[in-house]
């Protein structure tokens, strides 16, 4: 067996047992929490939810499990994968270990949309719908501006357009919490944008499901010329890959993902720039091994820090602010280390 052969089969057989070891992390945080249930009683109430049969479990329990404990971890493990197989997409498509998923300003459009629904006091689903609309509303400016501007390189035009669009909504975030009630709406608005899964629910989980499998089809139908389009735009051109197309199809589907990750979540950084990096220095660049790979170490991640976040201190911490206390420093580590390992 060749080299290439033995590494491809090594990556394999971690990614399988990267997905048994995500299962057994989500029970576990299943029963981790200010009200302790054991993993035994966890698995029957599961396994009696899926077949039907009486579960004989205490009813408090079974409420905890089914509304409250379930839900969070599905979402967790659903937003964790998405951000990661964005920030893995853009990583790969702007040839740059430093991108992350909110480089063409789906974040910061997603959270206009929130906030503008908060000023407007409307309901929650609205300001969840507001928010999916706003990210891809951005981003589609975003692919305007580039599309307009010819003669230039179009990754870098993206980008700048990205900047720009990026300043002009943060711009329009801040004018909004000017003028919102200091003693109500401001508070929520910041709670939101620091990012926080305290209060989905499995409507909220089910509403967004469709849109991420919906984004991650084209990102695994094209996974092999997302190995071709690392190499550049006229090597891939070269090859026969439509680029401007195959560019699109991959940037809508990150983008559908994020955004609609971001609607029900809020703000929740460095996911998407720090673990497609891990997953890669584990696996390889081969995009086939590294976007199952990020996707389990996303969700793995995010799971972990939300359970940290709602049992570590009397009061929940917002997921951005422990996302960032990592990924802070790992994004210093990849300044200082420059492109290294990355190929």
């Amino acid at each position: 067996m060749s080299k290439d052969r033995q590494t491809a089969s090594g990556s394999w057989k971690l990614i399988v047992f990267g997905a048994a070891f995500v299962l057994l992390l989500a029970v576990l945080s299943m029963a981790i929490g200010k009200y302790a249930v054991p993993p035994s009683t966890i698995l029957r109430a599961l396994a009696a939810g899926i077949t039907g049969t009486p579960s004989y479990i205490d009813p408090i329990q079974q409420t905890v499990i089914w509304n409250v404990r379930l839900p969070r971890v599905a979402a967790a493990l659903l937003i964790g994968a998405a951000l990661s197989a964005a920030g893995a997409t853009y990583q790969g498509l702007f040839r740059n270990p430093l991108v992350s998923p909110d480089i063409l300003g789906v974040s910061v459009g997603a959270s206009l949309g929130a906030v503008l629904a908060i000023f407007m006091e409307m309901p929650v689903a609205l300001i969840q719908l507001m928010s999916f609309c706003g990210g891809l509303l951005a981003v589609g400016a975003v692919y305007a501006v580039g599309a307009a501007v010819r003669g230039r390189d179009p990754v870098l035009t993206l980008v700048l357009a990205g900047v720009a669009i990026g300043a002009l909504v943060g711009a329009g975030i801040s004018l909004i919490k000017i003028l919102s009630d200091p003693y109500d709406q401001l508070p929520a608005i910041t709670y939101w944008l620091l990012g926080s899964l305290t209060a989905v629910t499995r409507a909220d989980v089910g509403s967004i499901l469709p849109a991420i499998i919906l984004g991650l089809v084209p990102l695994v139908l094209l996974r092999w010329r997302m190995n071709v389009m690392t190499l550049g735009d006229e090597e891939a051109r070269t090859l026969g890959i439509d680029t401007r197309l195959t560019r699109l199809a991959l940037i809508a589907g990150a983008t559908l993902i994020t955004a609609a990750s971001v609607s029900i979540a809020g703000i929740i950084g460095w996911i998407g720039l720090v673990i497609p990096h891990v997953a890669r220095l584990l696996v390889g660049p081969d995009f086939r091994r590294l976007l199952p790979a990020s996707i389990l170490l996303g969700g793995a991640y995010l799971l972990v820090v939300d359970t940290l976040a709602r049992s570590i201190a009397m009061i929940e911490i917002p997921l951005g602010i422990l996302t960032a206390v990592v990924g802070a420093p790992f994004f210093l580590f990849l300044l200082a280390s420059g492109r290294r390992g990355w190929s």
